[in-house]
């Protein structure tokens, strides 16, 4: 048997369309958008398979126009963070989704309505729904609207890995053994110590020391060493496997 995760869907539609701030030529497109697999055939997956793509170009555009001295790590770090599923959960509790849905009996019974996941898939559904209604500009019309304030606000700092995180996913995509860490040296009395931290690689002959006022800011201080090294071409980089232009 059919359901919907609200008593009065039809307001909850309407409430999400005045939200987007879109309104529809093609109301059946909007109604599939809204609409679980588990509630029918004419479902919204093929839907949030286009408005996956169509969110990726959009906040791709808009990072691209915000932060035009980032490199393409930083944006793509900043993109992945800002289309996550976490982050179109958030979306979809502002555009009031879980009261518009159309779930199975079942589906609405387990808590479909709040799932994370039905909830993210629904908001790209919506995209791609637009984006066959009122065209690309229309879709990123949308996604400004939605992720606008979100960009504006933030800075690629805010998504940057730390030292230790990056230095060992570089050195994992190489196949190179993971860095050890150890104190090298204490400074000062036990209530405001000053550590000395070395990294070290082993296989490839690389230490690098690092001075904070913990241990752990001291392994972030070394790890950045060793980075800075590498970006600045002051040490022999292995070639990374099956990429040799590296």
């Amino acid at each position: 048997m059919r359901a919907s995760a609200s008593s009065s869907p039809a307001r909850g539609a309407a409430l999400v369309e005045q939200r987007l701030g879109y309104q529809f030529t093609e109301r059946a497109l909007f109604e599939r958008a809204l609409t679980h697999r588990s509630f029918g055939a004419d479902h919204n997956e093929r839907l949030e398979f286009l408005g996956d793509a169509v969110l990726n170009l959009a906040v791709s555009r808009l990072l691209f126009d915000r932060f035009s001295g980032s490199d393409e790590g930083d944006l793509t770090r900043v993109r992945a963070h800002l289309v996550r599923e976490d982050s179109l959960h958030k979306v979809a509790l502002v555009l009031g989704l879980p009261e518009a849905l159309k779930l199975s009996e079942g589906e609405a019974r387990g808590g479909g309505a709040a799932r994370p996941s039905i909830l993210a898939d629904a908001v790209e559904a919506l995209i791609g729904a637009v984006s066959i209604d009122g065209g690309f500009e229309a879709a990123q019309a949308l996604v400004r609207r939605l992720f606008g304030e979100t960009i504006m606000s933030t800075t690629t700092d805010n998504w940057r890995k730390d030292a230790k995180t990056e230095l060992q996913e570089w050195l994992q995509a190489r196949h190179v053994p993971v860095p050890a860490y150890r104190i090298s040296a204490t400074h000062g009395q036990a209530h405001a110590q000053t550590f000395e931290v070395e990294c070290d690689v082993p296989s490839l002959q690389w230490r690098a020391t690092g001075v904070g006022r913990s241990r752990r800011a001291a392994e972030q201080t070394s790890a950045q060493q060793l980075l800075d090294r590498i970006k600045a071409g002051e040490l022999d980089v292995p070639i990374r496997k099956g990429n040799p232009s590296v």
